[in-house]
């Protein structure tokens, strides 16, 4: 029973804190959310602002991304250099940058409201900037990354190895992605959607998936950790984790017209780099991944598309009223308002004051006669 208690324990704290970065992508609209919290993850927050810039370098604008970040470590007083995020051990790329937008900061980003956004559940309240505005055309990009190495000590010692495969697969958020994953696909908030996880134990994620049209991949089989990358003396902390690290060297080259595909992206980070085995599903995936291009989830390639429908041009009446609004104004004669009579007004104001002074020292008589001020 104790036991169950600190595992449970544990678990919440796993979904209080949400140490994961979450990132979502529309063809033309992006959600990036780092839920990751203190100075130890961040390598999580410079992951989700490294492909933050390479989604906008591919195409799409701040307009149409929402960017959630739990903790500031741009700003965190450990930072030897503030308001930078760095994510290569050179220190020549600030991924942070000058023209970073966050949408959900600090304790707004919590699991609650990443769920809301993904299937649009939000209040009417809720602004333009911070909603998922994707329908069935719409493909979506998850990229998962999180810190796990804690939280598989806990569970082997209280468990072993094989109840841990069976805790991760249940409780620690493969269910939950699973349940929110058939309700978008319901109310026809996807086209395509693909799953990219950077964690420990991160196959295990995707196992209960079975929507249509989701493809995904993970960095780490079950059993495995998902290692970090580039430790910098400097800050005390690592900088990148190794798949993302790769991806993103990967991304790197790949440009708007690039006919890159998702078989190349399966293959960025082999068993020699990565040290873990990544993995990938798509069995649910309605296309071949051959014919699946890197820039229908990581660009803004914008496809028309023709049609023959007719729209008639309706005069707009509210512009001919501000036209003959306009002629109106012009053709009325112009005049000087009258100016306001400050003499006036001065000189009522004194002879007010003097006479509540003589009413208060009973020398009405005296001072309560008019009096002219002379003005030069």
């Amino acid at each position: 029973m104790a036991a169950r208690r600190l595992l449970s324990w544990y678990l919440t704290v796993f979904t209080l804190l949400c140490l994961f970065c979450y990132r979502i992508t529309v063809a033309t609209d992006e959600i990036e959310v780092c839920t990751s919290r203190f100075w130890f993850n961040y390598r999580h927050v410079a992951n989700t602002l490294s492909v933050y810039r390479s989604v906008k370098r591919l195409g799409i604008p701040d307009s149409h991304i929402v960017l959630m970040l739990a903790d500031d470590m741009a700003c965190n007083h450990r930072n030897p250099k503030p308001a930078t995020v760095f994510s290569h051990k050179n220190m020549e790329l600030n991924v942070y940058g000058d023209d970073v937008e966050v949408d959900y900061r600090g304790y707004e980003v919590t699991v609650e409201n990443f769920l809301r956004v993904l299937t649009g559940r939000l209040p009417p309240s809720t602004p333009r900037s911070k909603r998922l505005l994707s329908d069935d055309r719409s493909n979506i990009l998850i990229y998962m990354t999180a810190w796990w190495n804690f939280y598989n000590v806990i569970l082997r010692l209280l468990f072993g190895q094989r109840k841990l495969k069976q805790l991760i697969g249940e409780n620690l958020s493969s269910k939950p992605i699973a349940s929110w994953n058939i309700t978008i696909s319901v109310e026809k908030r996807y086209n395509e959607l693909l799953f990219i996880i950077d964690t420990c134990q991160g196959a295990s994620m995707y196992e209960r998936f079975y929507s249509p049209n989701v493809m995904a991949l993970a960095s780490s089989q079950i059993g495995e950790d998902s290692l970090s990358h580039q430790p910098d003396l400097a800050i005390g902390v690592h900088l990148m984790d190794r798949y993302t690290f790769y991806l993103l060297e990967f991304l790197e080259d790949i440009h708007p017209a690039s006919q890159a595909n998702m078989n190349d992206l399966f293959k960025v980070c082999p068993k020699s780099l990565c040290v873990s085995t990544p993995g990938h599903r798509i069995d649910l995936f309605q296309r071949n991944p051959r014919s699946v291009l890197i820039t229908d989830f990581f660009g803004s390639v914008r496809k028309v598309e023709i049609t023959t429908e007719t729209v008639k041009l309706i005069p707009n009446i509210t512009e001919k009223n501000e036209k003959l609004t306009e002629e109106v104004m012009l053709t009325e004669p112009q005049k000087y308002v009258q100016q306001m009579p400050v003499a006036e007004i001065i000189h009522q104001s004194i002879q007010m004051c003097w006479t509540q002074h003589s009413n208060a020292n009973g020398h009405y008589q005296k001072w309560s006669q008019p009096f002219k001020i002379k003005y030069d």
